[in-house]
């Protein structure tokens, strides 16, 4: 967000200075506990698809090493474990030593506290993502916290007070990375610089299908909430928070700002699964100077996917897809080369994982290459204030679908619903 813009949760100051020189300085060298240019060791916490996906990426990628695993099921963990052995032969290392596989309740703690740990990615179900990115952060662990920070504006507030002592001491950063895609970094670059004028309106839209999960034969109400968390609104903050926060983002970016105002309907017509998570949202985001973004999503549809953004101004017309095309028509008519044709978004079991084709083949890599070289160099990322504001507009959106009324930032801001899980995990 632009300095000049309002931002609202940057105001807020939630720890002085005093509060954040507590937190012990950790350089580089210290936090990996070898030389600057050695591998970094990255914990993985939440063993799904997502998770193991871009960890496999982040070590095809950037070279890291996986030295621990955590997650609630121990099923998960020796899955992810011969996965990234599997990893780790290939490339001549030793695997994950049995030792660093923590499961159960307490595999946050353990792992965040493992001096065999640099860096920690947390892909566990959003409803868990204050606590856990607040104990690694605490541990002095760089942290890469998988979107969205938070299921409710409390949640929100608690990861803000956490970033805000680890500011400047660790690597901070949210798994938005659609920023990071080449072809939407040149896109915005030339919107930015006026390609296609003042921004008037715009029409969003992530037509998703249904998120595929395995059976479980006999797990209890409980196990099967947590196991099929994507289905449940509490553990997952309802599509438009969990999966729709992607394109909101990307928004917020266009704009450099965050909206003003939204109304909307939602409903559940369509969705066949165990849940109680939405099947649609249709939204209008009001954003500063009267500028209307119209926003659709779905997530039961059959067929292909498909993603996009569409922006118009008074010079021309921006249009962003997760496949293809990118690019601007109008008084600067531009396109990003080598995309391929639209359309490639059909496979719903893998889209489900966040793999996608086309404008975002590099995104991931891109992400996470920033992220490791942040941490090797001392240049540390804090993106966690645009992470929150994202979250917060998705949050807002499901707040005005939700009451049918209108509700704005201000009003979003103040809220103190939290979203109860009422799932005991010592007792499942």
């Amino acid at each position: 967000m632009s300095e000049s813009q309002p931002a609202p949760m940057r105001r807020r100051e939630f720890l002085g200075a005093a509060a954040a020189a507590n937190l012990l300085l950790v350089t580089p060298q210290t936090a990996r506990g070898s030389a600057a240019n050695s591998a970094v060791r990255l914990g993985l916490l939440g063993c799904g698809g997502r998770g193991t996906g871009v960890t496999a990426s982040f070590v095809e990628t950037t070279g890291v090493r996986v030295t621990a695993l955590g997650d609630l099921f121990p099923d998960a963990l020796q899955a992810a474990k011969k996965q990234f052995d599997d990893l780790a032969r290939k490339r001549g290392h030793a695997g994950v030593d049995s030792s660093h596989l923590f499961s159960g309740p307490q595999a946050c703690e353990k792992l965040v506290n493992s001096k065999e740990v640099d860096a920690v990615y947390i892909a566990t179900p959003v409803w868990w993502h204050p606590e856990h990115f607040e104990a690694a952060v605490a541990a002095g662990k760089h942290v890469y916290l998988e979107k969205p920070v938070a299921v409710d504006v409390p949640g929100v507030n608690r990861v803000l007070r956490a970033a805000e002592k680890g500011k400047g001491r660790i690597n901070m950063t949210v798994g938005l990375q659609l920023r990071h895609a080449s072809p939407y970094v040149e896109l915005f670059k030339r919107v930015h610089g006026g390609a296609i004028g003042d921004i008037v309106c715009g029409l969003v839209h992530y037509y998703a299908g249904a998120l595929p999960r395995p059976p479980w034969p006999g797990a209890s109400a409980s196990v099967l909430r947590v196991r099929d968390w994507v289905y449940d609104k509490a553990l997952s903050g309802d599509i438009v928070v969990e999966q729709n926060v992607h394109v909101i983002d990307i928004t917020n970016w266009a704009l450099r700002n965050h909206p003003l105002r939204v109304t909307g309907a939602c409903g559940r017509k369509g969705r066949t699964d165990h849940g109680n998570c939405s099947s649609h949202y249709d939204c209008v985001f009001t954003y500063p100077g009267d500028i209307h973004i119209s926003f659709a999503s779905t997530q039961f549809i059959k067929g292909s996917w498909d993603v996009a953004m569409r922006y118009f101004g008074t010079k021309g017309n921006s249009e962003a897809h997760y496949d293809s095309p990118v690019r601007i028509e109008g008084d600067n008519p531009w396109e990003f080369p080598g995309l391929g044709k639209p359309g490639q978004i059909a496979d719903s079991k893998v889209a489900a994982t966040g793999v996608f084709r086309g404008a975002l083949d590099d995104a991931d890599a891109n992400k996470q290459k920033h992220f490791i070289e942040s941490i090797t160099s001392g240049k540390f990322l804090y993106d966690i204030a645009d992470g929150a504001d994202s979250t917060l507009s998705a949050i807002m959106a499901r707040q005005a679908a939700a009451t049918g009324e209108a509700v704005t930032w201000e009003q979003m801001l103040r809220s103190e619903e939290v979203l109860e899980s009422g799932i005991d995990l010592n007792k499942l």
